[in-house]
């Protein structure tokens, strides 16, 4: 994540900290973001408001889109 976009995140998580929920999805694993956030002072700050009285929940499993595409393809070859 660029300087300018890890700022523009910190400010948004800043203003809405103790006032309002924020949803935050990701493909990235969560051991993984402190790396993808780029500058480490600007991570830590981002992480320490995204990791305080959160509620996660892990999805795991085969990806529905494959999962879908399966059962397309095995309904036209019928």
């Amino acid at each position: 994540m660029s300087d300018g976009a890890g700022r523009d995140l910190l400010e948004i998580l800043d203003d809405r900290h103790g006032h309002s929920s924020t949803l935050v999805t990701s493909h990235i694993p969560v051991e993984n973001w402190h790396a993808a956030l780029g500058d480490p002072t600007l991570a830590d700050a981002i992480l320490d408001r995204l990791v305080h009285n959160t509620y996660r929940i892990n999805l795991s499993g085969e990806s529905m889109r494959k999962r879908k595409k399966s059962l397309t393809t095995n309904s036209q070859s019928e």
